[in-house]
């Protein structure tokens, strides 16, 4: 049986307690908050693309070996739009909504001016992330919403563009040891060149209240290879010392997402993969906020997570998880998923590389500059000085990664994944060692995975010391779906807990740990 991604689901804002069978560690205090579409259909209109649909924020509170859970639709300028016109009115990346066609022409020619300058929607259904002391749900575009972390009630919409000339902004955020968090964004067109923009932004409340943005400070800028096609990117990776920002060949077109409404088709139509390209790598010096004098790139390749990245013995190790095409988003048309239920569908399945960036060139055109034993990624030197890197094949088959992120930027040695070998909805999720390539896989039987969150035990040495929490849903909905723990060392289960709750399938979450 196949999850049907098409279903609206209902919401819960009303705390449930689960029912726990097991025994949840006295350490796991806290609120694992997670984020994905949940509503697909608003009277007759729906929506073409799963990642379109309304963002569903649900939660699940551990406090004394109990859990409550509850979930919330962000109710946003679009969700409220949508919801009282009863009809999707305001466009996503793969759905572009048009005019009830009994408006009046008024109606019509300022939905027509407002998609050839798009606003773009505050449906943030992606992930959450941490600005200060502040918790958003964020997409991709330059709206995030503020959220009340305890009872998700939806709170301050912030705009980017207020405080940073960003038009786009990446979905995962990376935090350091004093709270600080760091986002990527891209500046397009900007006196007359776009770029790729890291920033920073303090932890911690600002003494007058205002938005922990106002506090954003550009740490550096990259510029684009092209001025009206800048890359798509998901994430980029962060070490003690550096910045990773791969940017591949999955090119936006401006030019034709400002015409799309006019041409009837959708945004996401005008973002293509370029297989006749390379992919760039920068590496960007944290100290002197500029780029490093080698260049680096490998062939065409589409990544959406970074696992982690670390320096070791004058290397830049990053691993990721990347495709050899963008075939991933075609795959979620919800029409494509529905035709694929029940079936065993071929697409094309992600691969685990780590890729090794030496960082001196100190040697001869056709020398590999790789000097790590471990590894057989290479680096090898150019006529021209640019450095050609090849990546080592960790695993396959494998997405969603996520690590202890206390090894962040840090040499590492496992990360916990769902297993997408046969098909993008996970049945099982994984741990692997980088080191032993070993894997060591919980396999939920009929139910549906999300991605594994690791959760430290506190005062813990072993980097695999904690639990890795997952919520599973159970392909049959009248029985209900469960948060799943797993004791991290053994990948064993040691509790669930039971919600009589249609879960919807998510996309990535944060754990909020209870400090008192």
């Amino acid at each position: 049986m196949q999850y049907d991604y098409s279903k609206n689901k209902d919401e819960h804002p009303e705390p449930i307690k689960a029912e726990v069978k097991g025994l949840i560690p006295e350490w796991l205090q806290g609120t694992l908050i997670r984020n994905g579409p949940g509503l697909f259909s608003l009277g007759e209109t729906r929506y073409n693309h799963w990642f379109d649909g309304m963002a569903l924020l649900h939660s699940f509170t551990i406090k004394k070996g109990e859990v409550t859970y509850r979930s919330k639709y962000l109710r946003g300028d679009t969700y409220n739009s949508n919801t009282q016109a009863n009809r999707i009115v305001v466009s996503e990346m793969g759905t572009m909504a048009y005019p009830d066609p009994c408006k009046n022409i008024f109606s019509k020619v300022i939905t027509f001016l407002s998609h050839t300058i798009p606003d773009f929607t505050d449906n943030c259904a992606n992930n959450i992330i941490k600005y200060g002391n502040d918790y958003h749900a964020t997409s991709e575009t330059n709206y995030i919403r503020k959220i009340d972390p305890i009872t998700l009630e939806t709170q301050d919409k912030v705009d980017y563009l207020k405080y940073l000339p960003a038009n786009i902004v990446a979905s995962h955020t990376h935090y350091d040891k004093e709270g600080n968090s760091y986002s990527m964004g891209t500046c397009i067109a900007e006196k007359g060149k776009t770029k790729y923009m890291l920033f920073k932004v303090p932890g911690g409340s600002r003494s007058d209240g205002s938005p922990p943005l106002k506090s954003a400070e550009v740490v550096c800028t990259v510029p684009c290879r092209s001025l009206l096609t800048p890359s798509y990117y998901h994430s980029f990776g962060m070490t003690d010392n550096y910045f990773v920002f791969i940017e591949q060949p999955l090119k936006l077109d401006i030019l034709k997402m400002a015409t799309a409404y006019l041409r009837r088709v959708s945004w996401a139509s005008c973002m293509k993969f370029h297989p006749e390209d390379s992919t760039l790598i920068h590496l960007i010096d944290r100290k002197t906020k500029k780029e490093v004098r080698i260049k680096f790139y490998t062939g065409a390749m589409a990544v959406y997570h970074q696992v982690n990245a670390f320096e070791d013995d004058g290397h830049v190790v990053f691993d990721v998880i990347c495709y050899d095409d963008n075939g991933l988003y075609d795959m979620f048309y919800l029409d494509k998923l529905k035709e694929q239920m029940g079936a065993e569908t071929m697409y094309c399945k992600p691969t685990c590389k780590r890729f090794v960036l030496p960082l001196s060139d100190m040697g001869e055109t056709g020398e590999d500059l790789v000097k790590l034993k471990y590894t057989t990624a290479s680096a090898v030197k150019e006529k021209d000085g640019k450095v050609l890197c090849q990546g080592e094949v960790l695993c396959d088959g494998v997405e969603l990664p996520r690590i202890n992120y206390n090894f962040n930027g840090k040499k590492y040695r496992y990360s916990y994944l769902c297993c997408v070998d046969i098909y993008p909805v996970a049945k099982k999720i994984v741990k692997f060692d980088a080191e032993t390539k070993q894997q060591i896989e919980w396999t939920g039987g009929d139910g549906f995975a999300s991605e594994p969150v690791f959760i430290p035990r506190p005062d813990a040495v072993d980097e695999d010391d904690g639990v890795v929490l997952t919520s599973v849903i159970n392909a049959k909905p009248a029985q209900g779906g469960f948060l799943l723990v797993l004791d991290s060392k053994s990948f064993k289960e040691i509790a669930r807990a039971c919600i009589d709750v249609d879960f919807h399938m998510d996309m990535h979450g944060y754990f909020i740990p209870d400090n008192s």
